[in-house]
């Protein structure tokens, strides 16, 4: 095709637009004028209307009143009918113009721009796709187009998205962590792909060996410190001894409450790991999740047992992604509300302590539940920590959902949570729970 035929293609396609749209403004002035037709023909007898008696005579004025409320009745019957014409007309032309838009291949905004509030343009165009397939459909996918992997919830957020995907191609990312995990934490999750190089660290060392690893501090030259309030490891492991409030505040200190977490069982609600694996055969607990696992002291003691963990964290003002991976453990970038990335029945044991709790939404809190249930085999457990929730909401709102998910409850404890006083009436839930076999 020409360069002539291809600027000439936009024009005609606009010139059948303002066509389009001229036919449909015809009919609504047509519509619109016989309605007001209708309204002047119904009403005018009724205000040309004058009394023709004296006031002083009282039978003739009686008779009068008696006429003048028929012709009122009248009138009522007469806009009541009016009120109908005009609502078949709304409808009938309503009905027009969605037919008219359908001939003429009209989409509405919405689906012009498959959901986006603007048209899409730059880097956010080419990461959103679609592409197609350099051979063609394929059985495996059942189409000729590849879509890359977006949260439906980015097209809310198609300013900062916009922002997010705004950089030099081949070049450093823009040091905007906290900006893209809030994004994620709205729901754009995933985000694009990006064609960009991020931050790295200067005066990086290789990291220590496994397994001294798991119990050892990185070096401050480990990772990029821009995204945190504290700006070396020294800084994080006293943040536990600082005022002020922190998401999993003393995690970073290795030698404190880390170091003795899950080797001793209470028999109340502190589980310990060695007890818990022995509800199950030797070797049988292999691989695993842990959902929201902080700094991964949990996926450290397992891999002590030879099970490997991998540990879904966020980065709240701390880089626990990037201490997860300097201990030799797995790490996994991904929010509550992500359907967790594994196949149906291949994890051995899921855990997760403070995390899975009333602050999510009832409905929202269930899907995740199926969703574990959904990836742990048959037999797999289900460690639930320390589930936090008030008197009232354990018994009438998360004893029925547990029974509702089909789990077999091989321990459950429940107790006061008294940190912020027992007035609070909160409680914690620990919990055991099996997939059935069959």
């Amino acid at each position: 095709m020409s360069g002539k035929g291809m600027e000439d293609h936009p024009r005609r396609h606009g010139q059948q637009q303002q066509s389009a749209i001229r036919s449909k403004l015809k009919i609504l002035l047509l519509v619109i004028s016989a309605n007001v037709l209708c309204v002047y023909l119904f009403s005018g007898t009724s205000l040309e209307y004058a009394p023709r008696i004296h006031l002083w005579d009282s039978q003739a004025l009686l008779q009068e009143l008696n006429l003048t409320r028929h012709k009122l009745y009248a009138t009522q019957a007469q806009l009541a009918d009016l009120h109908r014409r005009l609502s078949a007309s709304s409808s009938l032309l309503e009905t027009l113009l969605n037919e008219l838009g359908k001939a003429h291949g009209d989409k509405t905004p919405s689906d012009e721009l498959d959901g986006w509030q603007k048209e899409l343009s730059g880097e956010l165009k080419l990461a959103v796709g679609p592409y197609k397939l350099p051979l063609g459909s394929t059985p495996n996918l059942g189409t000729d187009k590849l879509y890359p992997t977006l949260g439906s919830p980015c097209r809310r957020f198609q300013v900062d998205l916009t922002e997010y995907m705004s950089y030099e191609v081949g070049k450093e990312c823009p040091s905007d962590d906290i900006f893209a995990q809030r994004l994620m934490l709205k729901g754009c999750e995933p985000l694009p792909r990006r064609r960009c190089h991020p931050k790295s660290p200067s005066g990086y060392v290789e990291p220590t060996p496994f397994p001294a690893s798991l119990w050892t501090i990185p070096p401050d030259t480990s990772i990029v410190w821009d995204a945190y309030s504290c700006k070396n490891y020294s800084c994080l492991v006293n943040r536990g001894k600082a005022k002020g409030s922190y998401d999993c505040k003393d995690c970073f200190d290795l030698n404190g409450r880390e170091k003795v977490r899950w080797l001793h069982d209470n028999g109340n609600l502190d589980f310990g790991i060695d007890s818990v694996l022995g509800t199950k055969p030797p070797g049988t607990i292999r691989i695993g999740l842990d959902i929201g696992g902080g700094t991964a002291t949990f996926a450290a003691r397992m891999r002590e047992r030879n099970i490997t963990i991998v540990t879904s964290s966020m980065n709240f003002d701390g880089p626990f992604n990037s201490f997860i991976a300097s201990r030799g453990l797995v790490p996994m970038h991904i929010s509550i509300a992500h359907r967790l990335p594994f196949f149906d029945n291949t994890l051995d044991i899921v855990h997760s302590m403070h995390v899975l709790s009333n602050w999510i939404p009832d409905i929202m809190l269930e899907f995740a539940l199926h969703d574990i249930y959904r990836l742990l085999r048959p037999g797999g457990l289900f460690w639930l920590d320390h589930f936090f929730c008030i008197g009232t909401q354990l018994n009438t709102t998360y004893v029925p959902m547990f029974n509702r998910i089909g789990f077999k409850k091989l321990r459950w404890n429940a107790g006061r949570k008294l940190d912020r006083g027992i007035q609070m009436d909160e409680w914690y839930l620990s919990a055991l729970l099996e997939k059935p076999m069959t």
